[in-house]
């Protein structure tokens, strides 16, 4: 990473909620509402898209860490948004503040982790392990 990630860059991605994203997807007993791992997946998307146009070629963002609360809950055909925020780096680590509003309300924050790796070396390591 040649440029440093600027504090303060921001991301974010939106979906619409969908059968596949609910609970009721998962088991037929619970109820038809925006999953937690669904809200994480786009919070992680979102912190994703803040880092990523800093990364040089060959070199993408990974999630290292989530913490997160989810507050409320959504329904299918609601429209979810996430925003991420970098905070702070520690060398090639990143805490990114995250948040996830449906159309009515704040529904999760937190923050979640992420480190710069470069793909081939990544891909690599793994397939050595």
């Amino acid at each position: 990473m040649a440029t440093p990630i600027p504090i303060g860059a921001r991301g974010e991605a939106q979906e619409t909620v969908e059968f596949k994203h609910t609970l009721t997807a998962h088991h037929p007993d619970l109820p038809p509402v925006y999953s937690t791992p669904e809200m994480i997946r786009l919070m992680e998307t979102a912190a994703f898209h803040a880092l990523h146009p800093y990364c040089e070629d060959g070199e993408i963002t990974v999630g290292t860490s989530i913490n997160v609360e989810h507050r409320a809950a959504s329904g299918i055909g609601a429209h979810i948004k996430a925003e991420a925020v970098l905070e702070s780096f520690d060398g090639r680590f990143y805490a990114v503040r995250v948040t996830a509003h449906d159309d009515v309300q704040e529904i999760g924050r937190g923050t979640v982790g992420r480190a710069v790796v470069n793909v081939e070396k990544f891909v690599n390591k793994m397939k050595a392990r």
